[in-house]
């Protein structure tokens, strides 16, 4: 099992998403002899994970079933543990095709916090890529790095343990892309521009204030940087339902009528009033989730 390849059955030491319902998940590392307790009852991993295919349906001991899926970043983020607040799949959609990252791509990005955007990212690049993630925090930084090697994208990433205001990313002009989540990102701006290619680059700041999103603007234009541009994602979400319409009256129906020369004919028909049909219809939500943050795109221009 790996977060950047797919694997048919499950193994001993894979992680495992088991789905109880649509917004019911929950990730379990599959250990020999090892239980886990559901609301459905308990799944035991030897006789009901290990060797069975990734999708399989699993009967639980008190009858009710659920479904073992394999893991991916979009599963991840909605059933990791949270040691800090993360990005969701909108902001990451977004942020991955803006910084124009592709197999291959070395990216900067700090800070790591629980790792949910590492994960997109480490798909999107490999094989071959890397990512050079900075974290503050040294508990979080040593915990997120043991979820790399357990999920099998080590060799894909490096974790650093220290602040990028004042150290930057440990590298100098090798990224392609570099990515800031932090409170003060207008102080990191100079070290991105020194981890960023001389060919050029392009670099994201997620902020939730807009006084953060001024000050980092003039950063990055202090900084030589251009194409300097901001977004808010909102998601929309419809909710899709089967509705029974009534069909109009339209009056006489022209193709019932005989097609006979005399002047004589039989009366024209209309349909009947009763008359519906069941159509798939979409209701926009009443309410939306709110702000989440603002992304700032600007790209280094070749030097």
């Amino acid at each position: 099992m790996s977060f950047v390849e797919y694997s048919d059955f499950i193994q001993d030491g894979d992680v495992a998403i088991i789905y109880l319902s649509h917004d019911s998940m929950m990730p379990v590392k599959v250990q020999q002899g090892a239980q886990t307790q559901t609301r459905y009852g308990v799944i035991r991993h030897s006789t009901d994970l290990i060797g069975q295919r990734y999708g399989s349906k699993i009967t639980c001991s008190k009858g009710g079933w659920v479904h073992v899926l394999h893991p991916t970043p979009e599963l991840w983020t909605v059933t990791l543990p949270h040691r800090t607040q993360i990005l969701y799949t909108t902001d990451i959609a977004t942020i991955t095709m803006m910084l124009e990252l592709k197999p291959g791509s070395v990216v900067c990005e700090s800070g790591t916090g629980s790792g949910s955007l590492s994960h997109a990212i480490l798909r999107t690049i490999a094989p071959t890529g890397h990512l050079h993630t900075v974290e503050f925090h040294q508990q979080r930084a040593e915990k997120v790095a043991e979820e790399f090697k357990e999920h099998r994208v080590g060799h894909l990433v490096t974790v650093r343990n220290q602040d990028v205001c004042k150290d930057g990313f440990g590298v100098t002009g090798v990224a392609d892309a570099a990515f800031l989540d932090i409170p003060s990102p207008w102080e990191a701006v100079g070290h991105a521009k020194a981890a960023l290619k001389k060919q050029g680059g392009r670099v994201c700041s997620f902020s939730p204030c807009i006084e953060q999103v001024q000050r980092t603007c003039d950063a990055l234009a202090d900084h030589g940087f251009e194409e300097i541009s901001t977004f808010e994602v909102l998601l929309r979400v419809h909710d899709v339902r089967t509705v029974s319409l009534p069909l109009p009256d339209f009056g006489p129906d022209p193709s019932a009528q005989k097609q006979a020369k005399s002047s004589e004919k039989e009366p024209l028909t209309s349909a009947p009033n009763n008359t519906s049909v069941m159509m798939k219809t979409t209701t926009p939500p009443r309410e939306i989730p709110g702000h989440t943050g603002y992304l700032t795109f600007a790209t280094k221009p070749r030097t």
